[in-house]
């Protein structure tokens, strides 16, 4: 008999909801879109901006490097690149041997921290923001736990309300997963709301994971966003007790396909997490790490980038702003409108059918809580093709809203 048919798979997998683009793809199936306009998505947050060609360099010159087993642990240049980088970019100065595991990527990163720190004994809560990327809760139903959704509205600035969080879910919280700069929101946490969430952390006794893979991305030069173990620092907090981030080069250095991340903070957690990642053998290659030296070590090329994403929000508000309400968020790539009262599935279908061009329904981010779906009647926009074709998408989105 198939094992299937036996129940004995993990029944936790069957908690777990379709991902966000297999529902966009069964959305548009059955459309046929205007053949005479080239597809263009603006769905993923995919960057499509060149790698650094020293990074490339780095990877081809390194390839002899497949021929060794990498450690879970990283290379000690690895992580020395990364604290120094901690250090420039969040005045952090973090312990290269105790403090810092590379990742393949935080999407792996953030999956297998909630394996490793959450005891379903416990029945154990995990807190999210919401919408949220979906990498949270499935962590969450995988690892034994509940998700507890936070709704991120225009009413809450877009951050999570941590304050109406009732008594009785903060005894339950094992981890609080924060995203700074927010997908899809870009809605940046201040210093100040940061500092709360450390105090509720030691008040509770749970772990804030901080998924701050847009830091890099963000529109004023001078106003970079902050960031949890930098907070933690000013306020003398330099155990960085109950605080993890997770950081990434994909949106940073153009470099998505090279899956390479790092999770750091606390020591005594990143001392077990990394226990667990030993057995869990997800080890970045060699190559992707002597590559990702380089690519920590260079600030130039991601001031070139953001500068890039600058110019492409301001060429989408200038030719969306007559037709939707759009605003400029302080960081990430994404633009999040709302739709007019339009229902966000029949907007993204009809676009395509008509423009042929993809973006994402905003509920497809989000769930149902008992105060709505806070992604219900918005879409997002990622604003990752070059600029050219994010004009074009801009032009595109505007005849068709003018033709509703």
């Amino acid at each position: 008999m198939a094992l299937t048919e036996t129940n004995e798979m993990n029944p936790n997998l069957s908690k777990l909801k379709p991902y966000p683009f297999e529902r966009l793809a069964q959305l548009k199936a059955g459309v046929t879109p205007p053949a005479g306009k080239p597809h263009i998505a603006l769905s993923i947050g995919e960057p499509r901006h060149a790698p650094p060609a020293f990074v490339i360099e780095a990877l081809n010159r390194n390839m002899d490097g497949l021929a060794a087993y990498p450690q879970a642990k990283g290379v000690a240049p690895l992580r020395e690149a990364i604290s120094r980088w901690l250090e420039r970019r969040f005045g952090a100065r973090l312990d290269p041997e105790r403090e810092i595991v590379p990742v393949s990527g935080t999407r792996e990163g953030l999956f297998s921290f909630v394996q490793a720190v959450v005891d379903p004994a416990e029945k154990p809560l995990v807190l999210m923001p919401n919408p949220f990327y979906q990498i949270y809760e499935g962590a969450a139903y995988l690892a034994g736990a509940e998700p507890y959704y936070l709704n991120t509205t225009a009413a809450t600035g877009f951050l999570p309300d941590l304050d109406a969080v009732p008594e009785e879910a903060w005894k339950r919280a094992r981890v609080l997963f924060l995203c700074s700069p927010g997908n899809p929101t870009g809605a940046v946490m201040s210093r100040e709301y940061l500092a709360h969430a450390l105090e509720l952390a030691d008040r509770h006794d749970f772990i804030i994971a901080a998924d701050e893979c847009y830091s890099e991305i963000y529109v004023d030069e001078n106003s970079p966003p902050p960031g949890l173990l930098e907070v933690c620092h000013q306020t003398g907090r330099d155990d960085y007790r109950r605080a993890v981030v997770f950081h990434s080069l994909s949106k940073r250095s153009n470099v998505p396909g090279l899956r390479s991340g790092f999770v750091a903070g606390d020591a005594n957690v990143m001392r077990d997490y990394l226990l667990y990642r030993t057995y869990h053998g997800c080890a970045m290659p060699l190559p992707a790490q002597l590559a990702s030296v380089e690519a920590w070590n260079d600030d130039a090329h991601v001031v070139t980038n953001r500068a890039y994403y600058r110019q492409k929000f301001e060429t989408a508000i200038e030719i969306l702003s007559p037709v939707l309400d759009v605003t400029l968020p302080p960081a990430a790539f994404y633009l999040w409108p709302a739709i007019h009262g339009m229902d966000d599935e029949t907007f993204v279908r009809r676009l395509y059918a008509e423009q042929n061009l993809t973006l994402l329904p905003g509920s497809y981010l989000s769930r149902d809580t008992a105060a709505g779906n806070p992604g219900s009647g918005r879409v997002r926009i990622s604003l990752v093709p070059d600029i050219e074709e994010c004009r074009e998408a801009m032009l595109r989105i505007r005849a068709f809203v003018e033709s509703l």
